[in-house]
């Protein structure tokens, strides 16, 4: 179970991997003809909590309305006084839309696409994350720099993806990476070199610690060391900019065995984090997630604003049974990205994920497949 929940997270990310900036387009191959229009139907709805859970797990109505709308939510009631103490600072109210990608390239090469309409609502105009994979350090500055000025021109928030750790998904789907850690450490300065001064959102390198059992002792601590290196260089550059460091998922390792990777990665410090994130390019539900990741920050320990951010771009049906990890059929677009959650300790429900790049099986690997995206939408 553990081997197929890395390499979901470690897939997955390959596809986001294509729409970093200047990290390569690659093209639509797997365009399929539509032969009948399809029926548009309603927008999925929030998905419900799992019953299992307990309330606290669930968003409040005002929550989800912000969601959907882009308006704050009002504090959710339920939440106790000391759980609003746990965050010392408060969040940026508007994600960022990068305006190049796969799905805004299709949409405009396809405008009498009978699914165009949905695709672009529901998915081509929602915010995302930008992935920066290519670990050559020429031109990294200057792509985080155009992201996150032209996020700030706009007074938004960009999600921002480092992906470039040596040994990347330990020679897996994902596998790449710079050719070491110093070479990384490099990297990560250049990268935080573009950050600017205005709200920035850091995605951590996922898959970096909860699949780092794949390394020797040794080599795991020098790239905890790199990590926590790397938050502190991020934060640094840019003291605006919350970096949230990789917790994986609710299927994966089990809360204080993520704490304490986390802890030793520097996930527990407030120059090197803000907190954690989960679900990566899977499926879990939300309200697992949420679970979840309170469990881990519980066993983190840190300073009290430490939070979270969870990856909902296809989540909305839940994880699929038997451990699938390809383009799994029946899944759903999840939360819409926000950060008004109504839920203590969780920061963001983030699209680091883009919905409709594929893992490998309803199109190449890496490219928006427009039959995936509206299957997820509709």
């Amino acid at each position: 179970m553990v081997a197929a929940a890395s390499v979901v997270v470690a897939v997955g990310a390959v596809t986001g991997m294509m729409s970093a900036v200047g990290d390569g387009g690659g093209a639509d191959t797997a365009r399929p003809e539509v032969s009948v229009s399809p029926r548009l139907q309603p927008l999925p709805a929030v998905p419900s909590p799992s019953p299992s859970l307990s309330p606290s797990a669930s968003q409040s109505p005002s929550a989800e309305a912000a969601a959907e709308t882009g308006r704050e939510a009002s504090p959710e009631p339920s939440v106790s006084r000391t759980e609003q103490k746990r965050r010392t600072t408060s969040l940026p109210g508007r994600l960022y839309r990068h305006p190049e990608s796969q799905v805004l390239d299709w949409l405009r090469a396809n405008p009498d696409d009978p699914r165009r309409a949905v695709i672009a609502s529901r998915i081509g105009d929602r915010p995302a994350a930008v992935w920066f994979a290519d670990p050559s350090p020429d031109s990294v500055t200057s792509r985080v720099r155009a992201v996150a000025s032209g996020a700030a021109a706009q007074g938004r928030t960009p999600v921002l993806v480092p992906y470039a750790i040596p040994d990347r998904d330990c020679g897996g789907h994902s596998e790449g990476g710079a050719p070491d850690l110093g070479a990384y450490d490099a990297w990560i300065d250049r990268f935080a070199a573009g950050l600017g001064t205005g709200e920035v959102i850091v995605i951590l390198e996922p898959d970096s610690i909860a699949q780092s059992g794949c390394l020797s002792a040794g080599a795991r601590a020098d790239r905890f060391a790199s990590l926590a290196r790397a938050g502190r260089v991020l934060k640094e550059a840019n003291p605006r900019a919350r970096v949230y460091f990789d917790a994986g998922h609710s299927g994966w390792n089990a809360p204080a065995e993520q704490a304490a990777w986390l802890r030793q990665a520097g996930a527990a410090s407030a120059g090197s984090s803000d907190g954690i994130f989960s679900n990566v390019s899977n499926f879990h539900d939300t309200a697992d997630e949420v679970a979840y990741d309170r469990a881990v920050l519980d066993a983190l320990g840190g300073p009290p604003g430490l939070g979270a951010v969870i990856d909902t771009s296809r989540n909305g049906a839940g994880a699929p049974t038997g451990g699938e990890w390809c383009d799994p059929a029946g899944r759903r677009l999840g939360r819409p990205p926000t950060l008004s959650t109504g839920e203590a300790r969780i920061d963001g429900y983030l699209w680091v994920k883009l919905p409709g790049e594929s893992d490998g099986c309803k199109g190449a690997p890496g490219t928006f497949t427009p039959s995936y995206a509206y299957d997820l939408a509709r």
